[in-house]
């Protein structure tokens, strides 16, 4: 572990079966569950809060990318699917697909393109998952139009 690195922490307690419970400290805690046959689907499962924490970064960056230059995207949404298939006989998430979808149109917000070309940089975690998992982004604006 680098010791000039920021560090971070999260602990998990085992409860039953497969459900866990995940303590975000000062944020609260979080069930996660693998679904039937092995556990209930009494919570997420650790592909979902992949996926999750996948979408949530990229969003984030985007944001931040917008707001740099002085852009207000409006309401802001993401929709992240993830695909899982047999990799050396093991279960593997592949891939996850974020679609993320802004609240105003493109003619409305002047740094856009820019936005767009830097954000994914921004994205800690997706930038760190994509040395094992394609990742593919893409951005639309509120009429719907694609813009990534």
């Amino acid at each position: 572990m680098s010791t000039t690195g920021k560090t971070f922490e999260v602990r998990l307690k085992l409860l039953e079966k497969y459900l866990f419970e995940v303590d975000f400290g000062e944020f609260g805690n979080v069930m996660t569950d693998e679904p039937p046959p092995l556990g209930d689907g009494e919570g997420p499962n650790p592909s979902a809060m992949l996926a999750a924490a996948v979408a949530n970064c990229m969003a984030a960056s985007l944001l931040f990318a917008l707001r740099k230059h002085k852009d207000d995207p409006g309401e802001l949404t993401a929709l992240v699917s993830g695909t899982i298939d047999r990799v050396d006989n093991f279960l593997r998430v592949t891939h996850l697909d974020v679609k993320l979808h802004l609240g105003k149109n493109s003619a409305d917000l002047p740094s856009i393109a820019k936005a767009v070309s830097q954000f994914e940089n921004f994205c800690v975690v997706t930038q760190s998952v994509r040395h094992g998992i394609e990742v593919s982004a893409e951005v639309f604006d509120a009429s719907g139009a694609q813009i990534l």
